[in-house]
């Protein structure tokens, strides 16, 4: 934002953590209905706590899922396939408790247009302080994550843990990134190895390799700041779907509305429309409109068109605001954020969310909201 100066601080969580567990088996379990029956209504929150597992909510699907099956697979995925960290897919019990989708929503949610399934607001933001529009401080934390994970898989990456966390700090002056003031990442690792050489090998093997451009002076590391970090994940915490949406979205440099993404179907709009807003806003930003904005949006339960959208761009826009020009341009911006024309767009029964669950929804390339908006193809925009 053009007039923010200051310290601003991200953060990340690793696949490991708790709360993204219970995201990724949420969004594992819808991608297996979509896999099979497209039309899938799902609807999936998973607790996890030591070696008690449950899977909640509402499946109106065609598809013939094993859910404990995938549960475990997604655990074994993550480093949990022996409980040498704790968790043994193998062992852990797992509870279920799942019905159908209610009458009185799916009557609306399927009709000749497809209704909002739920009332609410979302927002979607874009910024051209990185190459993928999104705020400097989230990609830096989601980049040590990332650089978390593969080092993991790494022979001598096996002393740390799936449990991890980064935070970056970024020095702004009058809107613009100056430099990295503080870097926190915290990793669980194996007992035997002592607090100098992980930090030794947090710094060199995560940091420098992903952030090494961005160190400076200023820049303070707080590496296992609290000492050590044997025990994580679901033993040491409980994880819950949807407790990440911060981390999810814009690492707090834009608003939120509250809804959490994982394990919904796309015709739950707390998902499917933060991901039109957030193309509409990348859009603006990438057509050099605005240095940063912020698309609003709100539904009511069973109704197609938006009862509420505008572009905030926090005095960084040129010339006509973003909605007039979308005018001009043909665009019919209420139209295009129905739910049905959203889930089209953006191919939106295709399995595609597992790999949304973990380091961040937006700013990832081959994900179909980060494309331009095709203002060409007015069809694919009203369908």
């Amino acid at each position: 934002m053009k007039t923010m100066s200051g310290l601003f601080t991200s953060e990340s969580v690793s696949h490991g953590h708790p709360d993204k567990i219970c995201d990724q088996i949420s969004d594992a379990i819808l991608d297996a209905c979509l896999a099979v029956d497209p039309n899938s209504r799902v609807a999936v929150e998973v607790a996890i706590k030591g070696d008690l597992l449950c899977i909640l909510g509402e499946l109106s699907t065609h598809a013939r899922i094993d859910v404990d099956s995938i549960a475990r697979q997604v655990l074994r995925d993550i480093g949990h396939a022996d409980g040498r960290w704790g968790v043994d897919a193998n062992k852990i019990r797992i509870v279920q408790e799942l019905s159908t989708q209610s009458p009185e929503i799916g009557v609306r949610v399927d009709g000749v247009d497809t209704g909002a399934g739920d009332q609410g607001l979302m927002f979607g933001y874009a910024c051209n302080e990185t190459p993928g529009l999104m705020p400097l401080p989230i990609t830096l934390a989601h980049a040590l994550m990332e650089q978390h994970w593969h080092y993991r898989q790494t022979p001598q990456g096996q002393i740390l843990g799936p449990d991890a966390k980064a935070q970056v700090t970024v020095r702004y002056m009058d809107g613009r990134p100056e430099g990295v003031t503080a870097i926190v990442l915290s990793s669980q690792h194996t007992a035997d190895v002592g607090l100098i050489q992980l930090r030794l090998l947090l710094a060199e093997e995560i940091i420098k390799p992903v952030l090494g451009q961005y160190l400076g002076r200023e820049t303070i590391l707080h590496l296992n700041p609290s000492g050590t970090f044997i025990s994580g994940g679901p033993i040491a915490d409980a994880g819950l779907t949807g407790r990440k949406i911060i981390v999810d979205t814009y690492g707090g440099m834009a608003r939120h509305g509250g809804g959490a993404f994982s394990g919904k179907d796309a015709t739950k709009v707390d998902r499917s429309a933060a991901y039109a807003a957030r193309q509409l806003a990348r859009d603006v930003v990438a057509r050099g409109w605005a240095d940063s904005c912020e698309v609003r949006v709100a539904y009511a339960i069973g109704e197609a068109r938006p009862v509420a959208v505008d572009f905030e761009t926090f005095g960084t826009g040129c010339g006509a605001p973003p909605q007039q020009r979308y005018a001009e341009m043909g665009v019919d911006v209420g139209d295009a954020l129905r739910p049905a024309a959203i889930i089209e767009r953006l191919n939106l029964r295709a399995p595609i969310f597992r790999q949304t669950a973990v380091l961040g929804h937006f700013g990832r390339p081959g994900l179909p909201w980060e494309d331009k908006l095709p203002l060409m193809q007015t069809s694919a925009l009203v369908a």
